[in-house]
């Protein structure tokens, strides 16, 4: 198949770069699942934009510095914050449906947010929302394809390096398809799965990080993982995500104990940063012997909770858990990664013709932590910025290289996942991180005949659990996400972006 972009991934990011790409060319956007299944799509708290009448531009900058402790790239923070009002605007011309009070927009706030500067969608639906608006757009175009339940395994090279297209792989056809383009955009998405507690969707297994590095694209960052602090923990329900808008109205963490306890590690109390909640959540469960805290939105009128946080609410209630008038148990769950594949801020990797978008890159714009709530800005605005500088690709690239055969690790799914969990979690030293390495390092590779989606989604998981491996080591500090019980203090000689490649060892 022969075309002028393709996009991997149909959430924000993506759809954002297609509309964009579309003045220039045919694109056609895959995705793995179905198009609906992303984790914009479970993006409940929101998206920060600087449009409030009491709140500018510096200050949410200023918040989104503060969050990444030391590591942003400030120019890639001023443009997201810069570049946010207009894409919001943009968005509701487009037919985006915010909450409001009466004709104003209503804003709120969220953990380590200066201003109430957080836009809601239904309450919690906000990336839903996003997504339905971008979807809709995009699908109104003419040069726009979409093509669902494809999963993109490796990337194309030329025997010059460049990027020429991917290899996608359908499932009920157990085939692989080589597609042509001029340019590849990778918004796949996070690598949550890569834990056995997190909040994202099956879908999120880092393939876009395993593809790039395999590759030759640098990666960055990547040790840096944000796991959220309140995702339900109720038995044989999956670990749903509670948001932080919750506290942002008033909910409380609660130990097993009855305590109200992050006062004692912060003076923000329940709205301190989230890699701050989450190690104190953590140290509450060793403490207590609990396998969960509480947290306690009771003090608010039912009615408002129930319209407030409507989707929250029925999902607690599927398992048992009325939130209107009990506290819901809840512990820490990967959510999102920092880092990424290393990008410009026109989403340009280091291997010419392929560029990333969202959660997937990295651009420095989120450091060590990222600030709530703009991670929907930033797929909105860095796709956009992506598929502008995609366009500037007019010379088809020269033919592929020979494919080289896909080798497969010997390792099942939950094994990966475990390992990632004991090695690479919320607390981390270095004999973990050294065993978790040796654990993954020396598996038996394999070629399959006729590997199944699962297979390649295991080797994703493998080298991503590797590459977080790695970095972490190398990082003998803490700061932000990333946290060494060994090395509990942050480092100068670490104040600076972790980048690793194939060909190069993290440094």
């Amino acid at each position: 198949m022969d075309l002028d972009f393709l996009v991997v991934g149909a959430g924000v990011a993506g759809l954002r770069a297609a509309i964009e790409l579309s003045q220039a060319g045919t694109v056609l956007v895959v995705a793995k699942d179905t198009l609906r299944e992303s984790s914009s799509e479970y993006a409940q708290g929101g998206i920060a934009v600087a449009l409030n009448d009491d709140d500018e531009v510096e200050l949410h900058e200023q918040d989104t510095l503060y969050a990444g402790d030391g590591l942003c790239d400030p120019v890639a923070v001023h443009t997201l914050v810069e570049e946010g009002p207009g894409a919001i605007t943009q968005l509701i011309e487009w037919g985006a449906e915010f909450d409001r009070e009466g004709a104003r927009l209503s804003f709120t706030r969220e953990a380590a947010h200066s201003r109430n500067r957080i836009l809601h969608s239904h309450g919690d639906s906000t990336g839903r929302e996003i997504a339905r608006t971008l979807y809709r757009k995009a699908a109104s175009l003419p040069n726009i394809r979409f093509q669902s339940y494809a999963a993109t395994t490796d990337l194309l090279t030329t025997e010059s390096g460049e990027i020429a297209g991917a290899i996608v792989y359908d499932e009920a056809r157990r085939s692989l398809t080589e597609i042509h383009a001029r340019a590849v955009l990778l918004a796949t998405g996070g690598l949550g799965r890569v834990y056995l507690d997190t909040t994202n969707p099956d879908v999120a297994t880092g393939d876009g990080v395993a593809m790039a590095y395999r590759a030759g694209a640098e990666i960055s960052n990547i040790e840096f993982v944000q796991f959220h602090p309140t995702a339900l923990h109720v038995e044989g329900a999956p670990r749903f995500l509670l948001s932080e808008a919750l506290r942002g109205e008033g909910a409380v963490l609660i130990n097993s104990l009855g305590e109200r306890f992050m006062p004692r590690y912060h003076e923000m109390g329940d709205l301190a940063p989230r890699d701050v909640v989450s190690r104190a959540v953590t140290a509450e469960l060793r403490r207590t012997g609990s396998p969960h805290v509480f947290l306690d939105l009771t003090s608010r009128d039912p009615a408002f909770i129930r319209e407030r946080f409507p989707r929250i609410y029925q999902t607690c209630l599927n398992y048992g858990i009325d939130i209107a008038t009990q506290a819901a148990p809840v512990r820490p769950a990967a959510h999102y990664a920092m880092g990424g594949v290393r990008t410009d801020l026109d989403g340009r990797t280091k291997l010419k013709r392929l560029f990333a978008a969202g959660e997937v890159a990295c651009t420095g714009v989120h450091g060590a932590n990222r600030l709530a709530s703009n991670s929907l800005l930033e797929g909105v605005v860095f796709g956009a910025r992506a598929g502008i500088a995609m366009r500037e690709t007019h010379i088809p690239a020269s033919p592929p290289g020979a494919r080289k055969p896909a080798l497969f690790p010997q390792i099942d799914e939950p094994e990966v996942r475990a390992i990632a969990s004991t090695g690479c979690g919320i607390l981390r030293d270095s004999e973990g991180l050294t065993q978790a390495i040796e654990q993954l390092r020396f598996k038996d590779v394999i070629e399959l005949e006729e590997p199944t989606l699962k297979h390649y989604e295991v080797r994703s998981l493998h080298t991503v659990t590797l590459l977080i491996a790695h970095c972490a080591l190398w990082r003998e500090e803490s700061r932000g996400g990333h946290y060494r019980t060994d090395f509990p203090q942050k480092s100068t000689a670490f104040a600076h972006a972790s980048v690793v490649s194939v060909n190069a060892p993290v440094a």
